[in-house]
């Protein structure tokens, strides 16, 4: 038994793995052609484009990680059929639900490194291609990006942003300004930055610290102070954090934040719910594809069940799509948003393969 279980389980994550090689580089060379009518922008070279590619790689397989399961497991398992390969089995005494409990436990591995990525790789690769894309519009304002934060030139000010929030939010800003011979004449700490309108910024909690002809340092408070021409309204929006690019910890972070401030977190909720729907939407996907191999659709042959298989695959990728956006628009709640998709493909496999797990009911049995 534990070699036929290595047997399907090899042959699925193989599919899967060369499905998701295939979509990634389409979508990698298509990504690039975007990228390289940015090239000669502020010094945005042609191996700087290649390498924004590169590091948006890991965004790009967790987002296909679903539709890649559901094409890996009918092409993987529907081979299987087509052979006569699942007759043997079951003949053998092999049972339609062993086979489906193994091709799900063979998810598993595909979950896991969707979490590795969402938790590690993806935050510190997109922080990277974020700072080569902001070349391009930022360049001119001596722009230093440092981690999810930058250093900015003002004239004879420096801006130290710790880390953006939203494109028109800011955590943690420090200015330092200095007089003519480079001695530091002030330095200012605020707890927050906020936009207003295209080019103020207004910067709350500020504790100024300024240094006087006799180097004693005068300190004082302030509850806010405007800044003019620290960032445009679409510098900002470059320079802001994408939620998808945040690990669970910084999500939180975040959430917690923004309530405070009164900002409005639904999307960066949306997005911490979804890391923890992405294990389910995989397994999810798993189990739909099982429903084209043991469900009503067996007969069919490789290339209708594929063909279907990619239809149903791309239209579950927009509904997906099209559910954040109205939780997003509506004002539902994160978790019904992030769960929605999931609970209707679930349901919807579950309906598919009914007949199996009634037939399995019935076998268990006692006679």
């Amino acid at each position: 038994m534990k070699i036929l279980d290595l047997y399907i389980s090899r042959n699925f994550l193989h599919h899967c793995l060369l499905i998701l090689a295939i979509l990634v580089m389409l979508l990698s060379l298509l990504d690039l052609l975007v990228q390289l009518d940015e090239v000669g922008r502020h010094g945005y070279r042609f191996n700087d484009a290649i390498l924004v590619v590169f590091l948006t790689l890991p965004k790009r397989m967790l987002d296909l990680l679903p539709i890649t399961t559901l094409l890996g497991g009918i092409t993987a398992m529907g081979a299987l059929a087509d052979n006569g390969e699942l007759v043997g089995m079951e003949a053998c005494g092999v049972s339609s639900l062993r086979i489906c409990a193994t091709v799900l436990a063979a998810s598993t591995l595909l979950i896991g490194s969707a979490a590795l990525l969402g938790e590690f790789a993806i935050p510190r690769m997109e922080a990277e291609a974020r700072a080569r894309q902001s070349r391009t519009t930022v360049a001119e304002q001596g722009l230093t990006m440092l981690g999810d934060g930058f250093w900015l030139r003002r004239g004879a000010a420096f801006i130290r942003v710790e880390r953006m929030l939203t494109k028109d939010l800011a955590e943690n800003v420090a200015i330092f300004s200095f007089d003519g011979q480079g001695r530091l004449q002030s330095y200012i700490q605020a707890r927050q930055a906020r936009l207003e309108g295209e080019r103020l910024w207004i910067l709350y909690d500020i504790i100024r610290r300024s240094v006087s002809e006799d180097k004693v340092v005068r300190i004082e408070t302030e509850p806010f102070l405007p800044v003019e021409g620290f960032l445009t309204a679409a510098q900002a929006g470059v320079l802001g954090v994408p939620p998808y690019s945040l690990s669970t910890p910084d999500l939180v972070r975040f959430i917690e934040i923004l309530q405070l401030s009164g900002q409005n977190s639904t999307q960066y909720a949306i997005a911490l719910w979804r890391k923890f729907t992405v294990p389910l939407s995989t397994m999810v996907m798993a189990l739909l594809a099982l429903s084209f191999v043991f469900g009503s659709t067996r007969s069919l042959g490789a290339g209708p069940r594929i063909a279907i298989g990619s239809f149903v695959g791309i239209v579950l990728y927009f509904l997906d799509q099209i559910t954040v956006q109205w939780g997003l628009i509506f004002g539902l709640p994160p978790l019904l948003t992030a769960l929605l998709p999931v609970a209707l493909i679930g349901l919807a496999a579950l309906f598919r393969l009914r007949r199996l797990f009634w037939r399995g009911a019935l076998q268990g049995l006692p006679g």
